[in-house]
């Protein structure tokens, strides 16, 4: 990795987790990159979507997505949530052990203009589902991002997902 990667923290659970939260972001890099792998214990299905939230604020999101899916239909939309797509489950079709992987990346996170975000998806089971998800988001906010919180819609995230924080300097 770049030596202008920094890790703020890693968060790998040994138990399942309803939330993940890193607290107290320093505001000193450029850029804040979150790399996960991650999948839920919802049972209700193959899988589960999940989201979340900078500074403890649920409003002012906005996102623009591209999907593709196991039948290589690509779709767009956009939302007012702050979410990254679906993740792996622990429900019929899923696969034992098989984690969704995602990075984010947020730019000029400190800065004092609104904060956009990009962010890729992978979920696949091995199986009958897998899916790519693409996200551009802005959260019309100009505070710094000091906090980022994550959640599972429908179950918590399992033993095994790991969630790794990084600030990234531009020199």
């Amino acid at each position: 990795m770049a030596n202008t990667y920094y890790l703020i923290e890693a968060k790998n659970l040994t138990s399942a987790a309803a939330s993940i939260t890193f607290s107290a972001i320093p505001g000193t890099y450029t850029d804040l990159k979150l790399v996960c792998s991650v999948k839920s214990a919802y049972t209700g299905g193959p899988y589960d979507y999940w989201q979340g939230n900078f500074n403890g604020v649920t409003t002012g999101y906005s996102t623009r997505q591209i999907n593709a899916y196991y039948n290589t239909t690509v779709t767009s939309g956009s939302g007012t949530s702050f979410g990254w797509g679906a993740m792996n489950g622990s429900g019929s079709g899923s696969t034992a052990d098989t984690f969704t992987n995602t990075e984010v990346y947020i730019p000029n996170y400190a800065g004092s203009n609104n904060k956009s975000y990009s962010a890729d998806n992978v979920t696949e089971n091995n199986g009958q589902y897998h899916e790519l998800d693409m996200y551009a988001g802005l959260w019309s906010n100009t505070a710094a991002i000091t906090s980022i919180y994550l959640n599972a819609q429908n179950g918590n995230f399992v033993s095994g997902s790991s969630f790794y924080l990084y600030g990234i300097k531009n020199s």
